[in-house]
């Protein structure tokens, strides 16, 4: 450390009316709620996500079960996807997407059936998501064997298909269920496309990701 640096801290502590350094870092003090949340309900949660997300560009749809391979293969067709990979999940195999992708037009293929090189070649990504943050507008993918981070990160367009139950009002709640049920080989955590600027602060999207991110939110 610097002798200045040094003067700068020893500054400090006569400021804060300590003669010596503490070799015990100190204790934060507790922030309340009231003051620490900005959500302090479950109620409205899927409308707070749409609009934080909005914000970010993110696309955000409601949309009921039945609808939703129809909507989402309208929307691949609009964005001139034609390859796609899907998470593979119970939900998605659940829900049959794979198979109403093919029969609608597009090559669909589940992440079991990708390799990491071959995640290149795809126009499209389709996940469900672990967790959706009301807060932030940003959705949550835990890294898994069916689930592996190139299906959200590498192709140009990323879908992504949210059920009511996963949201959490604020990154608080996330960061506490993180802590239980711990976070594997990582977490993915996307809040729109992807965003960079240069120095004068041009935003250009798409240059270390997605320049296309759709939720469809369940009813």
């Amino acid at each position: 450390m610097s002798e200045s640096s040094r003067n700068v801290l020893d500054d400090v502590r006569r400021s804060l009316g300590r003669t010596r350094t503490s070799l015990v870092p100190p204790t934060p003090p507790p922030i309340p709620d009231l003051v620490a949340r900005l959500v302090h309900s479950p109620i409205g949660l899927p409308e707070l996500f749409a609009k934080r997300a909005s914000d970010l560009k993110m696309l955000v749809e409601p949309v009921r079960v039945d609808e939703l391979t129809g909507k989402m293969a309208d929307f691949l067709r609009g964005r001139n996807c034609k390859t796609i990979m899907l998470s593979d999940t119970p939900l998605l195999r659940k829900l049959e997407i794979g198979d109403a992708l093919d029969e609608a037009g597009f090559s669909a293929r589940y992440w079991s059936g990708v390799t990491a090189d071959g995640a290149y070649d795809y126009d499209a990504g389709v996940t469900d998501v672990d967790y959706a943050v009301a807060e932030t507008g940003t959705l949550v993918i835990r890294h898994r064997p069916g689930h592996g981070r190139l299906l959200s990160l590498v192709p140009f367009v990323h879908v992504a298909v949210v059920e009511p139950k996963v949201f959490l009002p604020d990154l608080i709640d996330l960061f506490d269920v993180l802590a239980k049920e711990g976070v594997g080989s990582g977490v993915t955590m996307i809040s729109g496309p992807s965003k960079t600027a240069d120095i004068e602060m041009n935003v250009v999207t798409g240059v270390h990701g997605p320049n296309v991110v759709k939720a469809f939110v369940l009813e």
